[in-house]
């Protein structure tokens, strides 16, 4: 992951952080949404995020979420090592593990810049 790239992907998690202290679970999951968009194409990000994912649920008592990240974290290594993630996915239990999905605007931009 560039410099350039891991700068954004850290800010989304950042984001999501502050956001869950601030009690806006909505504006948190967007943010590790985005991250992990970001994070896809590289392995140890990506498992990062689904991490991150799995313990903000746990932390929300969604348990139907947490059980939809098990998977995910299973299959994040290995897509993003082959190649295989699908672009855009937004990562969460309620998109398949194989959608892609459109990539907003602004996260085009940061990845056409690595």
């Amino acid at each position: 992951m560039s410099p350039h790239l891991r700068g954004h992907f850290e800010q989304e998690l950042l984001q999501a952080r502050e956001a869950e202290a601030r009690r806006e679970p909505d504006a948190a999951w967007t943010h590790l949404e985005r991250a992990h968009i970001l994070s896809q194409a590289h392995v140890l990000p990506h498992l990062r995020v689904h991490g991150s994912m799995s313990a903000f649920a746990w932390r929300a008592h969604d348990w139907r979420e947490l059980l939809g990240q098990l998977p995910r974290l299973l299959l994040a290594g290995p897509g993003s090592l082959l190649g295989r993630a699908p672009r855009g996915n937004t990562g969460g239990a309620d998109v398949g593990i194989f959608t892609p999905m459109p990539i907003p605007e602004d996260l085009q931009r940061i990845l056409h810049q690595v």
